[in-house]
């Protein structure tokens, strides 16, 4: 069995079309060396100037990064391939632009205006060419565990006998800890000798799906849930920089907000709730109040229930629901961020009532607690909030899937997904 990234799994890369060299070469051409050819007149000796010389020395390294960033992201679940080009090469042109500006070098808004339209335009193109060869379909072999593939959204067809599929881009998977009758066995090798790739059923679940099934602890004993600590440390420093450059720039913003939650409806302008954070320690999270203020009941039962905040909770105000759907009651967290307590991107702190609960009714829970929770996370943005038990144990499984994935890639992708949840207010609550 091989390991593979995710985008292996769900997709064939036979096309020519998927190689980064052909991508580049095709949108260096059409995306930035053509349309200002066109744009002059077809006057070569434009090209001579060095205002546009610049220009396009700046629209090719923004190309090769918005490709490279956009295949990055496009390898984690959930990702399709046309909505993460957009973000990323706005992201490229958009730094370029400021180093461009920074080092005050001579330029022209139209041609990296054009080439911005026309390099996104031609890799979209270039994608579409390269998604004609169609997915791949996945062989299943049967015994085990191999049912849970059912409704993940790949071509899973049943193997009826030990035979290999006699097509190009078939995929065996099965759950090489069942146990498997020989004839499936010498399959399995016959596949590994042809060429013919055979993944783990829990490898293909967790491409399909953006979760990792954790079900027993021997799968935790070599570390494949424990984050990369260079990355943490990195991590750390990006959080608190992000706080120091963004909070002078809040500060009027969020005392006006502060003044409007005071003046909406009678309470604190904060809510500040024990929650549980990084390593299993409690800390208390600050929020603007959203909500009505509520006596709190000595019943535990109760407590939990009044910690959950259901859909169209009569509790919110009218103030409160805006601040809720565009995520900006979660700003005050920037302190926690500052304090150590949370990070910018991570796991949900969980209130106190709801995580002891959690912790007594799903197995493995704490293990979210391993890295810093987040004002965003994995499962916030492909969940949204839940809080009933057997959400939570879907929302754990994402948890996990970050941890095992924790990089720089899968943080851009939340950000970029939190800015889609922020604009539609899907998945907030």
């Amino acid at each position: 069995m091989r390991m593979a990234a995710p985008s292996e799994l769900v997709q064939d890369g036979r096309s020519i079309f998927r190689s980064f060299a052909v991508q580049v070469l095709a949108c260096v051409v059409l995306g930035t060396l053509l349309p200002p050819f066109l744009y002059f007149g077809g006057d070569a000796s434009a090209f001579h100037s060095a205002t546009l010389q610049h220009s396009l020395a700046g629209s090719i390294i923004a190309l090769v990064a918005g490709i490279f960033f956009a295949r990055r992201v496009n390898i984690y679940p959930g990702v399709k391939q046309l909505g993460a080009v957009l973000p990323t090469f706005i992201a490229s042109f958009g730094a370029v632009a400021l180093t461009i500006l920074a080092f005050r070098f001579d330029y022209s808004n139209q041609v990296l205006l054009l080439n911005f339209v026309a390099s996104v335009a031609a890799y979209i193109g270039v994608i579409s060419l390269a998604t004609k060869v169609g997915r791949s379909t996945f062989y299943a072999v049967p015994g085990g565990r191999i049912d849970r593939l059912a409704n993940v959204g790949l071509m899973v067809e049943a193997l009826p006998t030990p035979a290999l599929p006699s097509h190009e881009g078939a995929i065996i998977v099965a759950d090489l800890h069942a146990d498997l009758d020989e004839t499936w066995e010498r399959l399995l090798a016959s596949a590994a000798l042809e060429g013919v790739p055979v993944f783990h059923f829990k490898q293909v679940y967790e491409a399909a799906t953006g979760k990792v099934w954790v079900e027993h602890l021997s799968e935790n004993s070599f570390g494949s849930l424990l984050p990369n600590m260079t990355f943490m440390r990195l991590k750390r420093l990006f959080d608190v920089t992000m706080v120091l450059v963004l909070l002078p720039l809040l500060l009027v913003p969020l005392m006006a907000i502060a003044l409007l939650v005071k003046l909406d409806s009678p309470g604190p302008i904060l809510f500040r709730q024990e929650r549980v954070g990084f390593r299993g320690r409690p800390f208390t999270v600050s929020k603007f109040r959203t909500m009505r203020v509520e006596t709190l009941s000595d019943c535990m039962e109760e407590r939990r229930a009044r910690a959950v905040t259901n859909e169209n909770d009569p509790r919110i105000t009218r103030l409160g629901a805006f601040l809720r759907r565009t995520r900006i009651d979660e700003l005050p967290q920037m302190f926690n961020i500052l304090l150590g307590h949370m990070s910018w991107i991570g796991p949900r702190p969980e209130a106190m009532d709801l995580s002891n609960w959690y912790q007594k009714e799903i197995p493995f829970y704490d293990y979210r607690h391993i890295v810093r929770p987040g004002i965003t996370g994995w499962a916030q943005v492909n969940q949204g909030h839940v809080t009933e038990l057997h959400d939570i144990d879907h929302k754990l499984q994402f948890d996990f899937y970050y941890i095992k994935n924790f990089s720089y890639w899968l943080d851009f992708l939340i950000l970029m997904r939190t800015a889609q949840v922020v604009f539609t207010g899907h998945g907030a609550k």
